[in-house]
């Protein structure tokens, strides 16, 4: 098997994403086995020098043009703007990238969290975006849809893998931080019993989308669960002890 899935989405030539799954060609062992690609500045417990071995591995065998941009990811709605090589030697507090620079590798973690990836339809500016529970419920896609200065009519936006609609249990308070801001956010909810509800990321993501006017033509994706797939993927609510996978998206010059 790869040790990734190539994003199913009509991008311009010279846009390139890809999502790692746990069954590359690395050396991380269990839990972790084997291609982690998780974060050295928030240690999942993994061997630090398994990672980087990892991370070396991907940027030779998917011909990255650099080693990708690491964020530390803290559910936040933080974007930042990812404009020189240099930038690659900093570790900033982020959920959130974009870039209209060639050859620079935006990278988002995530073993359950939602990774949307996103560009315009000339191939000019690229983002990602890292949207767990937490950050979508704030406002990250919003935020850098905004950052990224592209009108919706012009953006394409591929969903990777994430926790899905089957298997993802949650409690009144996210039923309640998606509600409270919009009813139609109730119809991303099934209820489990009571007090609890499988969640739809997919679905809330594509809603927050169409209210920034995206059409649902527009969006790609959202057919992976993290949680019902163990054999390619990390999942923190399956196995709580894990890796993560790296969901990655560059432009060529």
């Amino acid at each position: 098997m790869s040790g990734w899935i190539t994003a199913q989405w009509p991008a311009p030539t010279g846009v390139h994403a890809l999502t790692t799954t746990r069954d590359g060609d690395g050396v991380s062992v269990a839990p972790f086995d084997r291609f982690n690609m998780g974060n050295c500045a928030s240690p999942t417990g993994d061997d630090p020098q398994a990672v980087q071995v990892n991370r070396e591995r991907l940027q030779v065998q998917a011909k990255l043009p650099s080693a990708p941009f690491w964020l530390k990811q803290v559910h936040g709605i933080e974007v930042v703007e990812l404009q020189r090589m240099d930038q690659l030697n900093d570790l900033p507090t982020a959920d959130a990238a974009f870039t209209r620079e060639p050859n620079l590798v935006i990278s988002i973690q995530t073993a359950d969290c939602l990774p949307v990836l996103l560009t315009d339809r000339h191939g000019t500016v690229v983002g990602g975006a890292h949207a767990g529970w937490r950050s979508l419920a704030a406002g990250v896609i919003e935020r850098t849809v905004e950052a990224m200065q592209v009108p919706a009519s012009d953006l394409l936006v591929w969903l990777g893998p994430a926790a899905g609609p089957q298997h993802y249990e949650i409690g009144v308070d996210v039923f309640d931080a998606f509600v409270s801001q919009d009813w139609k956010a109730a119809s991303a909810f099934k209820c489990s019993r009571d007090d609890h509800w499988y969640v739809d990321l997919y679905a809330l993501a594509r809603l927050r989308l169409a209210t920034l006017g995206v059409r649902a033509d527009q969006i790609h994706g959202g057919d992976l669960c993290t949680i019902a797939d163990a054999n390619r993927f990390y999942s923190h609510r399956r196995d709580q002890r894990t890796g993560r996978m790296a969901s990655l998206i560059w432009r060529c010059a």
